[in-house]
């Protein structure tokens, strides 16, 4: 587990779907392209819904680990 350079940090522990999505998306729609956002929740469904929103956008999932209940996730926008 390698940790990332990123511009923007967004904290989602303790939000429930689709909070953490819709939190990741505005915060990705204020970055400059190539910008890397990390993503900590707690939600278990966010892993996967991390992996739909990448398809579904563009936006690429560069990493994402588990470290207890957190799970982190580094999304490099579009």
């Amino acid at each position: 587990m390698t940790t990332l350079e990123f511009a923007k940090d967004l904290d989602a522990k303790g939000l429930n779907c689709p909070l953490p999505i819709l939190k990741t998306k505005k915060a990705l729609a204020e970055m400059a392209s190539g910008q890397i956002l990390r993503v900590q929740a707690t939600d278990p469904g966010s892993v996967r819904d991390f992996q739909a929103f990448a398809k579904q956008t563009g936006n690429e999932l560069v990493q994402q680990y588990k470290d207890g209940d957190v799970f982190t996730f580094f999304m490099k926008r579009k």
